[in-house]
């Protein structure tokens, strides 16, 4: 059952990982599909992808590492705020990092984007890596290994394509964010304004962490406080 998650965790890693690299490859299939055929081709398929991934998780066995670590679910609680507010602001924020947006590179950075140009995948990356330490189990090694290697592959991943597709324009736009989060902050290249985020994506990206904690139980059937 193991291979049976490994399997779709590596298709996925080296599906996700060649639409960013093989340049050539992805121009062909621009020119057959047009570029809104060949964004709605890689959306499905990653859909499929995914579906399998999980289907794949729950259905594997359970087998221990180092098992389910009571000590990291208060800590787990704590960064699964950040967590929240970068996956759901950031999906909400535009951004020239997000799909089919390249557009707007020519205009400032705003919000959440001052912290990281990559805020939605540090979020998916950062909830990965608090589930794989606290789940110890080989399925979810398997499972949050591979979102937290999209994730976090992702955004060199993103930032070479940008690069390579929009050239000189991407430079200043690169220059004042940053992908580690806080990085341009510290390097003083940017100012993070926190009115910007808007008031009701800082409301939505809240109740959407107090949401996933009192459903987390009767969803999955694990409690994320400590016993």
């Amino acid at each position: 059952m193991r291979r049976a998650l490994i399997g779709p965790g590596c298709a996925l890693l080296r599906w996700y990982s060649s639409r960013h690299r093989r340049h050539g490859d992805a121009d062909r299939a621009i020119g057959i599909l047009g570029e809104n055929g060949y964004r709605g081709a890689f959306a499905v398929a990653s859909v499929v992808g995914i579906g399998w991934l999980v289907a794949a998780y729950n259905r594997a066995p359970y087998r221990g590492t180092w098992g389910m670590l009571e000590w990291w679910k208060p800590i787990a609680i704590v960064l699964m705020l950040p967590a929240s507010l970068l996956v759901v602001i950031g999906l909400t924020t535009p951004n020239p990092t997000s799909l089919a947006q390249e557009e707007r590179v020519a205009q400032p950075p705003q919000g959440i984007v001052w912290i990281t140009r990559h805020p939605f995948l540090t979020g998916v990356g950062l909830w990965a890596l608090v589930h794989l330490i606290g789940n110890g189990d080989v399925a979810s090694l398997v499972f949050f290994a591979t979102w937290a290697i999209v994730a976090l592959a992702g955004t060199v991943l993103i930032d070479a394509k940008r690069r390579r597709l929009l050239g000189a324009a991407w430079e200043p736009f690169a220059a004042q964010t940053s992908i580690v989060p806080f990085a341009a902050i510290a390097a003083r290249r940017n100012r993070f304004i926190p009115r910007e985020v808007g008031l009701w994506r800082w409301v939505t990206a809240l109740l959407a962490y107090v949401l996933m904690l009192g459903g987390q139980a009767p969803i999955t059937g694990v409690s994320p406080f400590p016993a």
